[in-house]
């Protein structure tokens, strides 16, 4: 069985911040892992990365977050297979999914805190990017 997951490509600009997804969508097999990148600039000192799932038309789904200062949060029902570690130096947070499931097939977003909105808590009506 074949597991299409879309990356959506797209970009979050506020001020001098940004989010770029690289890539486009990505095929793989289930029970096989995957890594999907996000690339950021931030002008702030201290940051939040997130990563977010859709599926269909439904709202987007809080996966995980990270600091940049270290720890970060992960949602309860991501936590046995989805992860991510932020590297200042080349500013990505990949995201990596493991032993892929069907139910996997999604878009999944990255966001950088603060947001365009000036709304920290909730991602809502993202931008798309053909």
């Amino acid at each position: 069985m074949i597991l299409y997951v879309a990356l959506c490509l797209t970009e979050c600009r506020a001020q001098t911040d940004s989010v770029q997804q690289p890539g486009g969508d990505v095929t793989a097999a289930e029970g096989d892992s995957v890594t999907l990148g996000c690339h950021f600039n931030s002008s702030t000192p201290n940051y939040y990365l997130f990563w977010y799932k859709q599926e269909g038309n439904n709202r987007p789904m809080f996966i995980l977050n990270i600091l940049k200062t270290g720890t970060g949060t992960t949602a309860e029902e991501f936590k046995e297979r989805f992860s991510s570690s932020l590297d200042s130096i080349s500013r990505s947070v990949p995201l990596t999914i493991h032993n892929l499931h069907v139910s996997d097939s999604a878009v999944y977003y990255c966001a950088l805190q603060p947001t365009v909105t000036g709304n920290n808590k909730t991602l809502t009506n993202p931008t798309i990017k053909p």
